[in-house]
């Protein structure tokens, strides 16, 4: 694993230990960015299932202002800690092991606006819908910004989810990534 392009490319990324958390792969990784823009002229993004941190510390390399990274389990808290730190990103990145759902409350009470929102949960456990749905209700993505969508290709998203529209859907193998953004680009 490592980061994929732009300022910190090629830096070697840990893993979180165990068998609990499935990084992205490169490929999707890249592919991702080459769907979302590979490239960006600052902005904030969040990183709701941060596992190892690599898709947050991709877009900082990318370009991204600041990164918020959010997972429940501590080793993955600890190896996005690291990750971040070996990539330079420390004043970049707020770090917190929080579950999903409280971690977007916790966002809507400080009125935090992404540019950019990855969404890798475990396939197992997916809620994709009502997050974005809530994401959607509480305005929590800039009238441009995109929102990320990693899902198992057995999980099949609507092309319309609450106020946005799916842009982009590729499928690699077992794994499948969404792209949404506002329908309308963001205009009532």
């Amino acid at each position: 694993m490592r980061i994929i392009s732009g300022m910190k490319k090629g830096l070697p990324l840990k893993a979180v230990p165990g068998k609990d958390t499935r990084p992205t792969t490169d490929k999707v990784k890249e592919s991702i960015f080459n769907m979302v823009g590979p490239y960006f002229d600052g902005g904030t993004a969040l990183d709701l299932f941060a596992g190892s941190g690599g898709l947050g510390i991709e877009a900082l390399s990318r370009g991204f202002d600041r990164a918020i990274f959010v997972d429940r389990d501590m080793k993955a808290i600890q190896t996005v800690k690291e990750n971040v730190r070996s990539a330079g990103f420390n004043e970049a990145a707020e770090i917190y092991r929080n579950e999903a759902d409280r971690a977007l409350k916790a966002v809507l009470k400080r009125e935090i606006v992404f540019d950019g929102i990855f969404l890798d949960p475990p396939y197992k456990k997916q809620k994709l819908e009502s997050m974005l749905q809530f994401i959607g209700e509480h305005s929590l993505l800039s009238a441009a910004g995109f929102i990320m969508c990693e899902h198992g290709s057995d999980v099949s998203l609507p092309d319309t989810a609450g106020p946005f529209e799916r842009v982009r859907y590729e499928t690699y193998g077992m794994i499948s990534v969404s792209i949404y953004k506002w329908a309308n680009d963001g205009e009532e």
